[in-house]
């Protein structure tokens, strides 16, 4: 199997959703286009996902609201949601909007401070999710910080906890050090070793598959599994060999020198289907 060969030994492959919605991702967001079941099929057997695996994660990701059905004649298309574009639209730009590294920070922090009961586990997991998902670490008990300027309401709203939240906004002063926060807050050096490992595995010669839309698959899907999971924490702070400017580097020069081969292989091998 060509991913494995890829990645350490302590590195899964990516689940077959993720690579769903980076091909949905690049072909699909921004377009007004239904993709056919066959096209996904296609596509994500490049990268030796099974046929079987293909279409449960597509009965799944409608079940989840992520995409609908397009029936045109014996044949399945598939589209985005709303909700799906919000998601795709968000790995967009954390992608090719934000950056990988913090550069220009402005010294505020957002504060969610939160006391739930102690049989709410469903709900308390759900909150720390989605914290993580915004760029939030723990800093101690029941206050987690974010190093930027987040909508929490947007962010949490949704999860129907306003009453047991407090949310701050507010600058580090002596005698803590921005530094110590960034260390009680956040695992450093594990991110830092992501960026490293995305180094290694695409420094490679020839890294990837030899299928072009395989390998800007595979990719995208690593680069922005890594970008997701990082909290953007102010550059200014970190170590001075920071790995995410190299990385970014390296992601960018990559996707560049795939991008029309893997292009071309779309258009001449996707069957999609026009909605407007």
């Amino acid at each position: 199997m060509p991913y494995p060969d890829l990645v350490s030994s302590a590195e899964p492959s990516p689940r077959p959703q993720s690579l769903m919605l980076t091909f949905f991702g690049i072909h699909v967001l921004g377009r007004d286009l239904a993709v056919s079941s066959g096209s996904v099929i296609d596509a994500l057997s490049r990268v030796d996902v099974t046929e079987e695996a293909v279409r449960s994660t597509l009965t799944r990701m409608v079940g989840r609201g992520l995409l609908e059905r397009h029936r045109q004649g014996r044949k399945m298309y598939f589209a985005l949601t709303p909700r799906a574009v919000s998601v795709l639209q968000d790995g967009y730009d954390r992608i090719w909007q934000r950056g990988a590294a913090n550069l220009d920070w402005d010294g505020q922090w957002t504060l969610v401070g939160f006391s739930l009961p102690e049989a709410w586990r469903r709900e308390r997991h759900d909150l720390r999710s989605r914290l993580t998902w915004g760029g939030f670490g723990p800093l101690q008990n029941g206050l987690w910080v974010a190093p930027s300027d987040v909508d929490a309401a947007a962010l949490l709203g949704d999860l129907g906890l306003d009453a047991h939240l407090r949310v701050f906004r507010g600058t580090v002063l002596k005698p803590t050090e921005v530094a110590a926060v960034l260390e009680a807050a956040f695992d450093i050096g594990a991110i830092a070793a992501d960026y490293q490992a995305f180094l290694q595995r695409w420094s490679q010669p020839g890294p990837g598959v030899p299928d072009p839309l395989g390998s800007q698959l595979l990719l995208h899907t690593d680069w922005l599994d890594l970008v997701r999971r990082d909290p953007h924490l102010p550059a200014g702070h970190l170590p001075a060999d920071w790995p995410a400017i190299e990385a970014e580097g390296l992601f960018h020069a990559l996707a560049r020198e795939r991008e029309a081969a893997a292009r071309a292989e779309a258009e001449r091998t996707l069957d999609t289907l026009r909605l407007s």
